[in-house]
């Protein structure tokens, strides 16, 4: 891991609100050890237009319209045709199976009480790490619109690659106010958010 060094935080963007409100997480129930209890979660995902379902009925259509074409162009004498038209179904194929194992790429934090859990699916690898509110800071990760880097006792992880680098600070800022909320002092900078 790789530790990187931002002089300067993020600036309050124009129009931030400092209400109980949330913009990017919600409140969820949560069942640990037992018992219920409130939970904020943020749920960072992929922007996709077409889930994989969709996308497969789709490509079986493609092959069916291409099959008829190469059948006809098959019995005119053309077989070809077919030959070259299986190969870019293929080559479509697998750029859509591509798209279809990241389309439901996310990132989830959860803040239960005085522990943030954040979870990074990206493809088939899924990866947890858990931070304690008091000891996590919240910086940007190399200046204005990067990721929001997550530090704590010598662990690094940067969220929110599925967010448009201009609403990244407003995310940084939402998870400073729950992490001192929570009791955390998320990165001392209580002064920028009042």
């Amino acid at each position: 891991m790789s530790v990187t060094v931002a002089p300067h935080s993020w600036a309050a963007p124009q129009g931030a609100r400092s209400g109980p409100a949330w913009r990017f997480g919600r409140e969820v129930a949560v069942d640990a050890d037992g018992s219920v209890r409130t939970a904020l979660q943020w749920v960072l995902a992929r922007n996709c237009s077409i889930t994989p379902r969709q996308l497969a009925a789709v490509y079986g259509a493609l092959w069916l319209v291409s099959a008829l074409i190469s059948a006809g162009f098959w019995m005119r004498g053309a077989p070809i045709v077919g030959a070259f038209a299986g190969v870019e179904l293929l080559l479509v194929g697998l750029a859509l199976l591509a798209y279809a194992r990241h389309a439901g790429d996310r990132e989830v934090l959860t803040l239960a009480g005085r522990s943030l859990a954040v979870e990074q699916h990206l493809g088939a690898r899924v990866e947890r790490a858990d931070f304690r509110a008091d000891w996590l800071s919240v910086e940007p990760s190399a200046g204005q619109g990067s990721l929001v880097q997550l530090s704590s006792r010598g662990q690094t992880l940067r969220v929110g690659r599925f967010l448009r680098p201009e609403l990244r600070a407003v995310f940084a800022q939402e998870l400073r106010r729950a992490l001192r909320r929570a009791g955390g002092p998320g990165t001392g900078q209580d002064s920028e958010l009042k």
